[in-house]
């Protein structure tokens, strides 16, 4: 089993080039099925998820060609089935934008309930209520699959009854080609929701209030082939910030959206580290004593939920006393026993933590539990004292594409290793 080998201690420094949104390209590629012609997909982050979606697709009937690393051409004009049943589409939650894509087109959807990682329950019940209202006659759970049918799709008035960017990317995807208008109320306003509209306008959809609460879409009878490049990941960027601020570095993040990073960078000057902002690159300098602070995840424009693993493993080096607080999913803390393995004092209380702050981390033999989560263990095993090797990194190959070979660049001694002899080499050769 892969598992990452770490020795910590080292400043990182330098430069990273950031990748495109997983979040909004799993959207993106299920929306690829919605149109006959060839849809041309840039800036694709070569991850596990999207290797996943793209198997899932090919497995129906579109045609996957892989121009180069992060550039696929899809054709989805011969699609032959509307029902998706592998063991493997369970390994990702976003598995579930295939109904609102396979529904939108052919009126029909039969998809296995996803999976991802567990971190709290994400109910699709927004999700079936939307579809109902479009129009599907039967849109439930039934024998471990997803179903949707209509004979028609009809614009709707929804009200999301939560915030919910699933539902509101699968809303975007059905209503986008059903008769009149449809309107979304309480929609989802993240970055990853508003590069899925762009897809569909540029397709030929008519989306308008994306990034908004109220989202407004008026069906149209087809959507044509396009090349529409992704965003880039707001999280891998909000990732290697906080690289920054653990490791007291000197990292610039390149290829961003400085805006979409704004709730993270005022964190980051909260707790001392400089900040610096240019065109499409933000620089995060710490050279001072992390101080403590409060914070509580949100839906964007707030705290990303995605962020909270990496802020609280900073503020576990941080002076003082710091709250985190998760307002999105209940099972968000499941790191801390491995992260207090390290040293940290982290007492966590329904789904509040509280922080008091170490001089240091020290390494340990610990587990990755979720894709994020693996990603900030990773950044208190370089901030650590000593050797650190972390099991179960499939979660983090999940949605970071060459972590281990971006934080080298950066100075970091990391190694993958598979063995124990590997790891018995590693450890020679950085000691």
């Amino acid at each position: 089993m892969e598992q990452y080998a770490i020795k910590g201690g080292s400043a990182l420094v330098g430069e990273v080039e950031i990748g495109g949104a997983k979040n909004a390209a799993l959207g993106i590629l299920a929306a690829s099925i919605m149109t006959d012609e060839d849809v041309v997909v840039e800036n694709l982050p070569d991850v596990r998820d999207i290797n996943i979606m793209l198997q899932a697709m090919e497995s129906i009937g579109v045609r996957v060609e892989h121009i180069e690393r992060h550039t696929v051409r899809l054709n989805a004009g011969n699609v032959y089935s509307q029902v998706i049943d592998g063991d493997y589409i369970k390994r990702i939650r976003a598995s579930y934008y295939l109904i609102g894509a396979l529904l939108g087109k052919y009126h029909s959807a039969e998809v296995t309930l996803p999976g991802g990682c567990n971190i709290g329950t994400r109910p699709i019940d927004l999700h079936l209520k939307g579809f109902r209202a479009l129009g599907a006659k039967d849109a439930s759970v039934s024998g471990g699959m997803i179903v949707a049918h209509a004979d028609a799709l009809k614009g709707a008035h929804i009200y999301l009854d939560m915030v919910s960017v699933g539902a509101t990317i699968n809303l975007l995807l059905a209503a986008a080609m059903a008769e009149g208008q449809t309107i979304i109320e309480n929609a989802a306003k993240e970055p990853h929701v508003v590069d899925v509209a762009n897809f569909l306008n540029c397709m030929g959809a008519n989306i308008k209030g994306a990034g908004t609460d109220v989202i407004r879409i008026k069906g149209v009878s087809r959507l044509h082939g396009i090349e529409y490049a992704i965003i880039p990941d707001q999280i891998e960027a909000g990732t290697f910030m906080f690289a920054a601020a653990v490791t007291k570095g000197d990292i610039t993040v390149k290829n961003v959206i400085p805006k979409h990073l704004e709730s993270i960078s005022a964190k980051l000057i909260e707790i001392g580290c400089e900040i610096e902002e240019s065109d499409d690159a933000v620089r995060v300098v710490a050279s001072k004593t992390l101080e403590h602070t409060h914070v509580k995840t949100l839906p964007y424009p707030g705290f990303p939920t995605d962020m909270q693993p990496q802020i609280t493993v900073a503020l576990g080096l941080a002076q003082g006393t710091s709250i985190v607080s998760e307002s999105i999913f209940e099972n968000r803390f499941k790191y801390v026993d491995e992260l207090t393995r390290m040293g940290a004092n982290i007492k966590v209380e329904s789904s509040t933590a509280i922080i008091e702050g170490v001089k240091k981390y020290t390494g340990a033999s610990i587990s990755a539990p979720d894709l994020r989560a693996g990603a900030a263990l990773v950044l208190a095993a370089l901030a650590a004292d000593g050797f650190t090797t972390i099991d179960d990194i499939k979660y983090i190959e999940r949605g970071y594409e060459d972590f281990d070979v971006k934080l080298r660049n950066l100075g970091a001694m990391i190694e993958k290793v598979d063995s124990d002899y590997n790891l018995q080499r590693f450890k020679l050769s950085v000691s």
